[in-house]
C-alpha cells in the first residue's frame, strides 16, 4: 500500500453507497435475516400508527367540535363517514362528548401501539446489530491471528486495534440507526405525502413548497459536516498518537525533565482538536435552528393559504389541522436524513478498511495436505538459505548448518547479523527466499503451523506476560498442564521459591504485561512456560540477557539438566551462556563465517576470538586465561 493512503487511511471517505461493499455487509445480517425483516415489518407497522393521529384530530373538530365549519371539498369526509359507519355498525350513538371520548382513546391507542411498535423495533435493531458486532469482531480477529509476524511489523497496531473498535461500532450504528432508519423515515414520508395529495393536492403542494430550501440547506450541511468530521477525526487521532508514545515512553520524558515542553506540545494538539470540534458545533448550530426557522415558514404557508381556503368554504377546520400535523412530521425526517447519510457514508469507509484488512491474504499458509508426524525427533536444517524482509536488502546469504536431535547449537554476532532472523524462519513467521529450512528432513513449508509450532518452545529476551494469574501465564489454556507438572517446570528454573512467596503463589494475578515483576522474575516464567510444555526442540533468543549474574546462574544450573534431550538453538550476546553448547555458529553481515566449539573457535582467532576479546577486555587484562572455561 502507497505510504500517503496507509498514513491517512483512518481519514479517508469512501463513497456514500457502494453496492459491493453493501452485498458484503449484508452478508453478515443474513443470518439474522428473520429478526431484520420483523424490524422493517415492525417499521411499516409504526409509519402507519404516525399517519392516525392528524386523521383522528380532523374528525374531532369537523364532525363534534366544528360540525358546521368549511364545507370543504377535501376528501376528509371519506374517513369521516367510515368512522360514523363503523359507530352505527357496532351500535354507538355517538353524541358530541362519547365522540370526542371515543376519538380521543383511539388517538391514545394509537400513541401506545406506536410506542410499542418503536420499542420493539429498536430493540430487535439493537439486538442484531450486537450479533453482527460480535461476528465481525470474532471474523477479524481471527484472521489476524492467521497473518504472518510480517505483516504487523509494517503495520501501527493501534490501527489494526481501530479496525476491531471503532470501525465495527461504525457498521453496528449503520444497522441500527442508519439502514432500517432509513428505511422507516422513508416509509414515513411516502405515508404522509400520499395522504396529504388525496386530502388536498393544491394545499399539498403548497405543503412542500419549501422542500428546495430544505434540499439546498441539507446539502450545504452534508459537505462541511462531513469535512468537519474528518478534521475532528485526523485531531483526535493526533491526541491518540501522542498520548501512546509519550505515555509509554514516560520514563524518558522524566529523565531528561521533558515534562514542560511535552506539556506545551498536548496542549498545542488538544488545542486543535478543540477547535475542529468547535467549528463542527457551528455547522450544526445553523443547521438545525435554520432548519427550524424554514419549517416554520413553510407552516406559515399552509396557515395563509389554508386558512384562506377555510374562509372560502372550500376546505374544512380539520383538514387545515390535519395539514399542519402532517407537515411538522414530515419535516423532520426530511432534514434528518443528512444525518442519515453521514451515518452510511462512514459505514462505508469502515466496511471498505474492514473489508481490505479481511481480504488480505495470509502468505504463510500450510500446504493442502500438510506434515503432522506423531513424535518429532528435533533435527534442524539450514539448507543455503536467503532471506530479505526487503526488497534488495538481503539479511541472509547462503545460511547452511544442520542440528542433530538433542544437540545443542548456539549463534553469535554483531547487531545485525541475521541471528533472530534464523529463529523467524524456524518457526515460520516468514518465508525463506532461497534454499529450504528442514525439520526432520521436511521443509517447514510442508508441515502443518500448529504441529511445527507446537514442538518448538521459544523464549525471548524480551518476555511478554499476559493480564492474569502465574499458572495461567505458564499454562496458556493447554488444559492437560496439571499443577504438579506447573510446579514441577517452575522448580526446574528456580522460580518455585518467588511464586511461592507471592500473596496467592500460582493464582497471584499479574497485571499487562507483568507489572510488579522483576525482569527476571518474568523471564523464569516464560522459562518454566517453555518448560512446562515439553518441546523436542528449544530456542533461546537472548533469553538472558536482561538477567542478574545471580539469577544467571540459577538458569545455568537448570539449563545443564533441561538442554539434554532436546535439540536447542542458543541465540546470546553473552558469551558465558553458551561456551558449552555442543557447536558455535558465527554469523556475520547475514552469512555463515565459522562454527565450531567454543576452544575451536578461539583457538582460530577470528571473529569469535575478537568477540570474545571485546566482551571480556578487563577480565583480560586482569589476567584471565584465554582458554578458560565458562566465566
Amino acid at each position: 500500500m502507497p505510504e500517503t493512503v496507509e498514513q491517512f487511511e483512518e481519514e479517508s471517505f469512501g463513497r456514500a453507497y457502494d453496492r459491493r461493499l453493501m452485498q458484503r455487509l449484508l452478508g453478515y445480517l443474513w443470518p439474522y435475516r428473520a429478526l431484520a425483516v420483523g424490524a422493517v415489518a415492525l417499521i411499516v407497522v409504526s409509519s402507519l400508527l404516525q399517519l392516525i393521529g392528524p386523521l383522528v384530530t380532523a374528525i374531532a373538530l369537523d364532525l363534534f367540535i366544528d360540525p358546521g365549519g368549511g364545507g370543504g371539498t377535501d376528501r376528509l369526509a371519506v374517513p369521516t363517514r367510515i368512522f360514523e359507519s363503523v359507530a352505527a355498525a357496532v351500535g354507538l350513538e355517538l353524541d358530541t362528548g362519547s365522540g370526542l371520548a371515543l376519538l380521543a382513546a383511539i388517538y391514545l391507542a394509537s400513541l401506545v401501539a406506536a410506542f410499542l411498535v418503536l420499542y420493539g423495533q429498536g430493540y430487535v435493531m439493537q439486538l442484531v446489530g450486537q450479533f453482527i458486532m460480535y461476528d465481525l469482531r470474532r471474523d477479524i480477529f481471527g484472521h489476524l491471528q492467521r497473518l504472518p509476524v510480517g505483516y504487523f511489523d509494517r503495520r501501527p497496531i493501534g490501527r489494526l486495534v481501530t479496525r476491531v473498535t471503532n470501525d465495527v461500532d461504525a457498521l453496528n450504528e449503520l444497522f441500527t440507526a442508519g439502514l432500517i432508519a432509513i428505511f422507516g423515515d422513508i416509509m414515513l414520508l411516502g405515508g404522509i405525502v400520499t395522504v396529504l395529495f388525496w386530502l388536498n393536492w393544491k394545499l399539498a403542494l403548497v405543503t412542500f413548497a419549501i422542500v428546495p430550501v430544505l434540499a439546498l440547506l441539507t446539502l450545504w450541511f452534508k459537505v462541511r459536516a462531513r469535512q468537519s468530521y474528518r478534521d475532528v477525526r485526523t485531531k483526535l487521532a493526533a491526541i491518540n498518537s501522542f498520548l501512546q508514545e509519550h505515555l509509554g515512553g514516560m520514563s524518558v520524558v522524566q529523565l531528561l525533565n521533558r515534562e514542560a515542553r511535552t506539556r506545551e506540545t498536548f496542549s498545542e494538539i488538544n488545542d486543535d482538536h478543540r477547535l475542529a470540534n468547535l467549528r463542527a458545533i457551528f455547522y450544526y448550530a445553523v443547521y438545525y435552528p435554520a432548519v427550524e426557522l424554514v419549517t416554520a415558514c413553510g407552516l406559515g404557508l399552509i396557515l395563509w393559504y389554508g386558512g384562506g381556503r377555510v374562509l372560502a368554504g372550500t376546505l374544512s377546520i380539520g383538514a387545515l389541522v390535519a395539514f399542519l400535523q402532517y407537515a411538522q412530521r414530515f419535516y423532520l425526517p426530511l432534514a434528518d436524513l443528512s444525518e442519515k447519510y453521514n451515518i452510511l457514508q462512514g459505514a462505508m469507509a469502515s466496511s471498505e478498511r474492514i473489508f481490505r484488512l479481511l481480504d488480505h491474504e495470509p502468505e504463510i499458509k500450510a500446504p493442502a495436505t500438510p506434515y503432522r508426524p506423531d513424535r518429532v525427533s528435533g533435527e534442524l536444517e539450514f539448507d543455503r538459505v536467503g532471506f530479505s524482509y526487503l526488497p534488495e536488502e538481503r539479511v541472509l546469504h547462503d545460511v547452511s548448518f544442520r542440528a542433530l536431535p538433542g544437540e545443542t547449537v548456539a549463534v553469535v554476532g554483531h547487531t545485525g547479523a541475521g541471528k533472530s532472523t534464523l529463529t523467524n524462519l524456524l518457526l515460520r513467521f516468514y518465508d525463506v527466499d532461497a534454499g529450504a529450512v528442514r525439520v526432520d528432513g521436511v521443509d517447514v513449508r510442508e508441515w502443518e503451523l500448529e504441529a511445527l509450532r507446537g514442538s518448538i518452545a521459544m523464549v525471548l529476551q524480551d518476555v511478554f506476560l499476559f493480564s492474569g494469574t502465574i499458572a495461567e501465564n505458564i499454562r496458556l489454556g493447554a488444559d492437560h498442564i496439571g499443577h504438579a507438572r506447573l510446579r514441577r517446570a517452575a522448580a526446574e528454573v528456580h522460580a518455585l521459591e518467588f511464586i511461592e512467596r507471592l500473596p496467592d503463589g500460582f493464582e497471584n494475578r499479574l497485571q499487562e504485561r507483568g507489572a510488579g515483576l522483576s525482569v527476571g522474575q518474568k523471564q523464569l516464567i516464560a522459562f518454566a512456560r517453555a518448560l512446562a510444555f515439553d518441546p523436542r526442540i528449544l530456542i533461546l533468543d537472548e533469553a538472558t540477557s536482561s538477567i542478574d549474574t545471580e539469577t544467571e546462574q540459577l538458569i545455568q544450573l537448570a539449563l545443564d539438566r533441561l538442554l539434554v534431550g532436546r535439540t536447542s538453538l542458543v541465540i546470546a550476546h553473552r558469551l558465558s551462556t553458551i561456551q558449552r553448547a555442543d557447536r558455535i555458529l558465527v554469523l556475520h553481515k547475514g552469512r555463515l563465517r565459522e562454527q565450531g566449539s567454543h576452544q575451536e573457535l578461539l583457538a582460530r582467532r577470528g571473529i569469535y576470538h575478537r568477540l570474545y576479546l571485546l566482551q571480556y577486555k578487563d577480565q583480560l587484562e586482569g589476567g584471565a586465561a584465554i582458554g578458560g572455561g565458562a566465566i
